[in-house]
């Protein structure tokens, strides 16, 4: 999950796989899988870059091929 702010300050925690996408209208809406939108203070890049590290820390470590592991 991550944690964005909503306008009035309040901070949600967003499950980061329901993200359909994120827009600047000029303030930044993002839009759930279930249709819900949630204008939040955090920029489009930080919303991405929140996303990318949240995957990278949640995704199992992966071997290259050929790379001898155990």
């Amino acid at each position: 999950m991550i944690v964005l702010t909503k306008l009035d300050g309040q901070r949600v925690a967003v499950n980061e796989d329901l993200l359909v996408f994120a827009e600047k209208t000029p303030d930044t809406v993002i839009t759930m899988t279930s249709g819900q939108r949630l204008m939040v203070k955090e920029s489009l890049d930080e919303i991405v870059r929140m996303a990318a590290d949240f995957r990278a820390r949640a995704s199992p470590a992966r071997v290259p091929e050929g790379v001898p592991h155990g």
